[in-house]
């Protein structure tokens, strides 16, 4: 059986790749900040699929959170085959209204531990010839949207960059970018959504499902919705000053700074 780690793990997208790579079979490695929602959610993973489900509380805010993650992934040992880099947040706010130390949470989280984890992960899957990573963006990335549409941007370029670094190696790196999804995303930032039209949600469940059969098929980048896809479409040929004002609009009306 092969196992998988996840950051993130106990809510929202985090928690529908634990449910289906649990119902595939894959053993895992739950991470996240809350032990108790952590260890609930292992004995229910195990208990309906059979599978081994290890618990692992880190705070990827933290240098000491990410070396935790980092030393699991590093364990050749006990080898990690699928990572999925899920953790992160959002500020509720404009630039200069959030405050400088969770703007550089956001970096730390979204940026910093992206790397470290991806790299740690891909040295040894690299070693073995055979793995997985899948670095959680979001469709933010492609427009301008203060820090965290940018750390997002990141995540996408660094991932498809790595990928080609290692192509042939056995190792498959892919970002993942999906739109609004229902999660506890936006209440824990604070955000309301009761203005955000029913059409642009999107289901957790058949995201990872779509996410999954695009890294199995070897892309590098996944927009896992048609409906996003079209707006990424027309994101590319918008004119970016047109473009700079309709999402600041639109970001302050319905998405994290």
């Amino acid at each position: 059986m092969t196992t998988a780690l996840i950051t993130g793990s106990t809510a929202g997208i985090g928690a529908a790749f634990a449910r289906r790579l649990a119902a595939d079979g894959h053993n895992l490695v739950l991470v996240a900040r809350d032990t108790k929602r952590l260890r609930d959610q292992a004995t229910e993973l195990h208990d309906r699929h059979g599978i081994e489900a290890e618990v692992l509380t880190a705070d990827l805010a933290t240098d000491e959170g990410i070396e935790a993650v980092a030393d699991r992934l590093g364990d050749r040992r006990n080898p990690v085959d699928l990572l999925i880099n899920n953790a992160g947040f959002g500020n509720k706010g404009r630039y200069l209204d959030v405050s400088m130390a969770d703007e550089l949470k956001m970096v730390k989280v979204h940026v910093e531990a992206v790397l470290r984890l991806t790299s740690a992960a891909t040295a040894a899957m690299r070693e073995r010839g055979r793995g997985g990573v899948v670095n959680v963006a979001s469709v933010a990335a492609f427009v301008p949207r203060g820090t965290y549409g940018a750390s997002k941007a990141w995540v996408v370029q660094f991932t498809q960059g790595a990928a080609r670094d290692l192509a042939g190696s056995g190792v498959r790196l892919m970002a993942l970018c999906p739109g609004f999804v229902r999660t506890e995303f936006h209440q824990r930032a604070g955000m309301g959504t009761d203005n955000i039209p029913n059409w642009m949600w999107l289901d957790a469940d058949k995201l990872v499902s779509a996410a999954l059969a695009d890294l199995a098929r070897g892309k590098t980048l996944s927009i896992p919705d048609p409906r996003y896809k079209a707006l990424m479409g027309l994101v590319k040929v918008t004119p970016r000053g047109l473009l700079g004002g309709v999402t600041s609009r639109t970001g302050r009306k319905y998405g994290p700074q």
